[in-house]
């Protein structure tokens, strides 16, 4: 590990001098370690190295960042599955580029003063609209054989979450980490009451312009092989990877590092990066919010990550 943060050192130190030719990039996520990616890319020095110059914007969820980059106010963000299909309806301009992070044990309904979810029958549900906490929630009662119209919705922000909770504006929430645990620890008689496991693993994919990218096609190669970096190194020493979470997030190292696993660091296309797409489709459909059926040759653009490392793209065929 200290090898590993000695050549980061010296990677930005080399860079230093040079700033002045990087190429400038905002990108936007959320705060939590499933968009660690970004963050390692970041402290690591790896944007540096690649010739960026890269501000990081964050925001209550990944999800909330997406819609910055019509007209190019941001250059990437980093959200939900279900995120990227409502923004590419409003900007046919904003594409999937990769598969980023599988969320294996990432969401958690959690209850505070309530034995289970039959308890949480007639209050009140916090739950963060348009993100994949929303489809979370609507597939754990459908598994769960429990009705939509038995709880009341709220939306709330993610990071409110816990505060909401505490006050008693809502009765529990259903939402990824590190809320869930972070309202364990801080607010008395909360608890689990259903895990995403068997229910839903959502997947965030990172997101671009498909206009900033074909005129701008070196830069966004470079910024793919930045994250491809970062994504190897989470791989490769996650220690060393949590430390750099952790420092950006300003979240404590403990916290980052017994997170970090609950999460697969991605960063590419698979079978079942395609099989969210399609349950993000037809949640909005079932809603009467999908304006049309979704043009997978449109939304998904494979041929960045395909011309930095074509193995990582192991879908052949697209849903028409």
């Amino acid at each position: 590990m200290r090898a590993f943060l000695a050549a980061a050192a010296l990677l930005l130190a080399g860079t230093v001098g040079a700033n002045a030719q990087l190429t400038k990039m905002t990108i936007a996520t959320g705060v939590d370690p499933a968009f660690s990616q970004f963050y390692v890319a970041k402290e690591g020095g790896l944007f540096e190295k690649h010739g960026l110059d890269v501000t990081i914007n964050t925001g209550p969820s990944g999800s909330a960042m997406i819609p910055f980059l019509i007209n190019n106010q941001v250059q990437a963000a980093y959200g939900s599955d279900l995120a990227g299909v409502i923004n590419h309806q409003v900007d046919g301009n904003i594409v999937a580029v990769a598969d980023g992070t599988y969320l294996v044990k990432w969401l958690s309904v959690v209850g505070r003063n309530v034995a289970d979810l039959e308890g949480l029958k007639g209050k009140k549900v916090g739950i963060a609209m348009g993100t994949g906490s929303e489809i979370f929630w609507r597939r754990v009662l459908e598994k769960r054989g429990l009705k939509l119209a038995d709880f009341t919705m709220v939306n709330v922000e993610a990071p409110e979450m816990l505060a909401a909770t505490e006050r008693g504006d809502i009765d529990g929430f259903a939402v990824w980490e590190p809320w869930p645990t972070r309202t364990l620890m801080a607010v008395k008689g909360t608890k689990i009451l259903q895990t995403a496991e068997g229910i839903y693993n959502n997947i965030n994919f990172v997101y671009m312009n498909r206009g900033w990218i074909e005129q701008n096609k070196a830069t966004a190669e470079k910024f793919m092989r930045a994250l491809l970096e970062a994504n190897d190194m989470i791989g490769k020493d996650r220690s060393a990877a949590a430390k750099m979470v952790a420092k950006f997030l300003k979240m404590p190292l403990e916290l980052a590092t017994e997170l970090m696993p609950k999460v697969e660091f991605d960063m590419d296309w698979q079978a079942r990066s395609i099989e969210a797409i399609q349950v993000s489709e037809k949640q909005l459909a079932d809603q009467k919010k999908l304006k049309a059926p979704l043009d997978y040759s449109k939304y998904v653009y494979m041929d960045l990550l395909k011309a930095v490392r074509p193995e990582n793209v192991k879908v052949t065929a697209l849903p028409k």
